[in-house]
């Protein structure tokens, strides 16, 4: 019998680049489940953007590969991995690889905010280093968390304000850091300062931000505030129309003293 002529083996194995995406699937399947799985094949496996859930699903019961710390993040972070698998993962990490999941572009939108959620509700557990480190470097949703953070552990609290001159300056450094975030929205910043636990040296600080402070909608809402010193509510009523500024001042907090005078001056100005 001739080599032309020789049967073929149909139980030889199909070639990779072959190989149907279910006989893939199956492949993968069988690796993610291996107990013998190292970290580094698992990373390599990892690498791939086409992996299904369910091998992503699989690779998560792998206690083998999972006792590596990179191979946790990669699993976390893959655009695929389902919710119910990255979120309870990511509530296992460090504080910076917590971040690094929430800044990674592969991670979908829903499993930031998650990651974002634990990451804000550790904040004052860790220390003030890593705290202004965030606040540099976080989303813009932690950055904004930390626009209201007050370190209340070495400080005493009297009527709800600090009387801690150190303390207040370790809140005054985070906050300050946090407002140079690139990632920080304006849409965050009015959120923040509008919040009850704004402090007053968080709108002050706005207040005289070289960036924030110019922006219309910003200045609305510090005339919201009650910590706006008169002559920055003076400054930033004269820019919004007198109609607005009765609609603002209608919700605002600030001084009963200070509101009159605002609409005292606006209605001198259109007078004159």
């Amino acid at each position: 019998m001739s080599e032309d002529e020789m049967p073929k083996d149909e139980t030889a194995p199909t070639s990779i680049a072959s190989a149907t995406p279910a006989a893939l699937a199956s492949v993968d399947l069988l690796r993610a489940a291996d107990p013998a799985l190292t970290g580094d094949l698992a990373l390599a496996l990892l690498k791939r953007p086409d992996l299904p859930p369910e091998v992503l699903e699989q690779l998560a019961k792998n206690a083998s590969a999972l006792k590596s710390r990179k191979v946790k993040i990669a699993l976390a972070s893959h655009p695929n991995t389902p919710r119910h698998v990255s979120v309870p993962l990511a509530r296992q990490f460090y504080t910076f690889d917590l971040m690094k999941v929430a800044l990674s572009p592969r991670v979908p939108a829903d499993v930031k905010v998650a990651v974002d959620d634990v990451l804000i509700s550790r904040l004052k557990t860790v220390t003030i280093g890593e705290r202004v480190t965030l606040a540099r470097r976080a989303s813009g949703r932690v950055a904004a968390a930390l626009l209201l953070d007050v370190e209340k552990r070495d400080g005493k609290i009297v009527d709800g304000k600090i009387i801690n001159a150190e303390t207040i300056a370790r809140e005054t450094r985070v906050m300050r850091t946090a407002l140079e975030n690139p990632r920080l929205t304006e849409a965050l910043v009015i959120n923040s300062v509008l919040r009850p636990a704004a402090s007053a040296a968080l709108v002050h600080a706005v207040a005289q931000h070289e960036k924030w402070s110019c922006r219309r909608e910003i200045r609305a809402a510090l005339l919201r505030t009650e910590h706006l010193s008169l002559a920055r509510a003076l400054e930033f009523s004269r820019e919004i129309p007198a109609p607005l500024l009765h609609d603002v001042l209608a919700s605002s907090r600030l001084p009963a003293q200070i509101k009159d005078q605002l609409l005292r001056e606006s209605h001198t100005s259109k007078v004159v």
